[in-house]
């Protein structure tokens, strides 16, 4: 099975994009993850709310497959403790699944096309971060679940 971590806009802070990097690094040791980033929409001043979702489900359409499994990065998904997301992840992997598509939003969220075509959504946390931050705290959750189903020292209790 291959992840991505599907996103609108680029990281653009250093400290940010070094962290990433490293669970980079640390992943190909696990599992094939590639994150790749839409480009953020330009010109969206006039546009509504709804307008711009729908111009970014476009291009996550685009960037998607019908065999994707889609999960939404979604502050109303479901939360996980990081044992419980390596668990989510193991069952993923042995029910067969080719390509595992996790998808941050752009600033308003998802339109309701990509709701619908999602197949599940979770929750990072309650609380709100920045869209940036949510990717390095992504990769790095990913990188826990890997050494929690291998049985390494990374995570504690």
């Amino acid at each position: 099975m291959k992840i991505t971590l599907l996103t609108i806009g680029k990281t653009e802070d250093k400290y940010l994009i070094d962290g990433i990097e490293v669970y980079l690094k640390r992943l190909k040791h696990y599992i094939p993850f590639k994150i790749s980033e839409i480009p953020e929409l330009k010109g969206t001043k006039n546009l509504s709310r709804e307008q711009q979702k729908s111009k970014e489900a476009e291009l996550i359409f685009k960037n998607i497959s019908s065999t994707d499994h889609v999960i939404l990065l979604d502050e109303n998904g479901q939360e996980f403790s990081s044992k419980q997301f390596a668990t989510f992840l193991n069952k993923k992997m042995v029910g067969g699944l080719q390509h595992l598509v996790f998808i941050i939003g752009g600033p308003y969220g998802f339109s309701e096309e990509i709701y619908t075509r999602s197949n599940e959504k979770i929750s990072l946390s309650r609380m709100t971060f920045s869209h940036q931050m949510i990717r390095l705290f992504f990769a790095e959750q990913l990188y826990r679940a890997c050494t929690i189903l291998k049985g390494e020292p990374y995570h504690h209790d």
